[in-house]
């Protein structure tokens, strides 16, 4: 079993930045692929960024070029989001995989984007 813990969601700014934090705990060394989702309101839940634990890592074209993942250890991984627009407005999710395609979310964190 893998837990999933996300923080640093919030309310910016158009143009804005924000850097959101996931930490696993539990069976993380089963992890192979660690990413975030997202959801708006009235709309499907939607693939963001993704990391595997070989280092390759992988950005929807709506966010590329404003958004990045990055992997700072096994169990902890953090995405940059810089221009925000307000169509990013959404719960964010932390994703993970293990080895036996079991997928594990976390609790969502909700980021706005509004003037």
């Amino acid at each position: 079993q893998v837990q999933l813990v996300e923080s640093g969601g919030g309310l910016v700014q158009p143009g804005g930045s924000l850097r959101l934090f996931c930490v696993a705990s539990g069976s993380i060394f089963s992890i192979k692929v660690m990413g975030w989702y997202r959801q708006a309101p009235g709309k499907q839940r939607e693939l963001v960024a993704t990391s595997t634990t070989g280092g390759s890592t992988s950005t929807a074209d709506s966010v590329k070029g404003r958004f990045t993942i990055s992997r700072d250890n096994v169990n902890t991984i953090h995405l940059q989001m810089n221009s925000l627009k307000p169509e990013d407005t959404a719960v964010y999710y932390c994703h993970a995989m293990d080895g036996r395609n079991h997928n594990y979310w976390g609790q969502g964190t909700q980021v706005t984007v509004s003037s």
